[in-house]
């Protein structure tokens, strides 16, 4: 299960986009890293494109080859691949999540689900990208329910708006997946026709 383990920050300033979400030191350096990180640099299309596939892959935290493959599975699937492919991100275990709002960040989400803390629909689990469907109910385990990060969770519920697409109930912190997210619903600051235009070059 290959995940990203570097300087987070350093990604943010590089792709202009702040990935952690609230990161202090990304405000104070919007800028890209390194000796050179002022100098103006010219916007090509394909860096334009090629930078939308990346701020994409480390919003999620998706490796490159898990990527590819979700792109491939878009563009196979009726509608318009751009449109698919954020469904498939938004419907990983570790970003539903984070959607509704019981981990601060989609990494704090992801190692919730990795130390099996939730089960779908009555079975645990600790795959972060299982995706959802329609009609699923993800609890915490009894085994889990007081523990620290939930409690925060309780605590602060409703600080952040809960997508449509997803129901929590506050005491328990159930989540009942009501259906697979639109377009509409997603609230991401992604282009997609540029990964999808990036990848049909191919």
């Amino acid at each position: 299960m290959a995940r990203y383990t570097g300087p987070i920050t350093k990604k943010s300033r590089r792709l202009k986009l702040d990935l952690v979400g609230g990161d202090k030191n990304f405000e104070l350096r919007p800028f890209p890293p390194g000796q050179h990180g002022r100098r103006r640099i010219q916007e090509k299309e394909y860096l334009t494109q090629l930078q939308e596939k990346q701020r994409a892959r480390f919003t999620y935290g998706v490796m490159e080859k898990q990527f590819v493959r979700y792109y491939k599975e878009a563009a196979n699937r009726p509608g318009q691949t751009g449109h698919n492919l954020l469904a498939i991100l938004e419907s990983r275990l570790d970003n539903v999540i984070y959607r509704a709002g019981l981990a601060r960040t989609r990494r704090q989400a992801r190692q919730l689900v990795t130390h099996g803390h939730f089960e779908v629909n009555g079975v645990r689990t600790d795959v972060p990208s299982q995706r959802v469907e329609q009609y699923d109910i993800i609890t915490i385990r009894k085994q889990s329910v007081e523990a620290f990060p939930f409690q925060l969770a309780r605590e602060t519920f409703g600080e952040r708006p809960v997508p449509a697409w997803l129901h929590v109930v506050p005491g328990s912190l159930k989540i009942l997946v009501h259906q697979l997210p639109t377009r509409e619903q997603i609230d991401t600051q992604l282009t997609e026709q540029l990964i999808v235009e990036l990848y049909s070059k191919n």
